[in-house]
């Protein structure tokens, strides 16, 4: 099945894009990489859309350091972020992540704000963001805003991006003096989705744990956090198991990603503790 496009149009800057989906009556729709955009296209599942192309824009593009906070651009790669030093140093758990995320060629055209704008519930970048304590900066007919990851993810697909709105850029804190970044999940195969995983983020003011594929969006987990802050690893599991209401398909059962969410905060914590596994 081929995609019904309804145009194409190339942003020559934010500007530019803005006043193309301004202009595209509810149909606009931002191609960045087009991993997930163009493959809904191609099931008909988006129809007549006004493409518009924002790949040129230089403003949305790269890794900068302002202060304690580390800015990228929407545009950054995944493959980018998987080689950046800044990311390396300050944000590791977004390096780690990119070598869970499918394959090479994907990595080479997914943008790190395509991604989290998809809001994916089974992706890693949108559950990293939220770890991170992150801000997602977009903009739009009524000019800048700034969200808070944890109050960026509504549900499945959904955020609180508004129509016309363009993602600009995420912001996070650089990690502190001993701060501790992983990711853990379990796929069928690698470069799948994954059945379950998990992000947990250790800082001296307590831990951050966000699920993968185990709920509708991204959601941290306060009750798991408060027992790991306390050094009680399995209440924080039987916590989490319980915080979490994980979907059945032909891939898993809930109650066998249940299950799975539990070893990975295990296997997180002795990452943490720099325990052999």
């Amino acid at each position: 099945m081929k995609a019904s496009v309804g145009g194409y149009a190339r942003a020559t800057d934010l500007r530019h894009a803005l006043d193309l989906l301004a202009q595209s009556d509810g149909m606009g729709r931002v191609l960045a990489g087009g991993q997930s955009l163009i493959a809904a296209m191609n099931m008909r599942l988006s129809t007549g859309d006004l493409l518009v192309d924002i790949n040129q824009i230089a403003a949305l593009k790269g890794v900068t350091l302002d202060g304690d906070r580390l800015r990228i651009g929407a545009l950054t790669r995944h493959a980018e972020v998987a080689t950046d030093p800044l990311i390396a140093r300050h944000a590791p758990l977004l390096r780690r992540a990119t070598d869970l995320i499918a394959h090479a060629a994907i990595r080479n055209r997914g943008t790190i704000g395509g991604a989290i704008a998809h809001a994916d519930p089974a992706a890693e970048f949108p559950a990293c963001a939220l770890a991170l304590d992150a801000t997602i900066h977009v903009d739009g007919p009524d000019g800048p805003r700034d969200i808070l990851a944890a109050n960026f993810f509504e549900g499945l697909f959904e955020t609180t991006i508004q129509e016309g709105e363009i993602l600009t850029a995420i912001s996070l804190p650089i990690a502190e003096d001993g701060e501790r970044q992983v990711i853990h999940e379990l796929a069928r195969r690698s470069g799948d989705y994954a059945l379950a995983g998990l992000c947990v983020v250790r800082r001296r003011a307590g831990h951050r744990i966000v699920c993968i594929s185990v709920g509708s969006h991204p959601e941290l987990a306060p009750d798991a956090m408060a027992r790991m802050d306390a050094g009680d690893i399995d209440g924080a599991v039987v916590a989490l198991r319980a915080a979490i209401d994980p979907p059945s398909d032909t891939q898993a059962s809930a109650a066998y990603r249940r299950h799975l969410i539990g070893v990975l905060l295990q296997r997180a914590a002795a990452d943490l503790n720099g325990e052999p596994q």
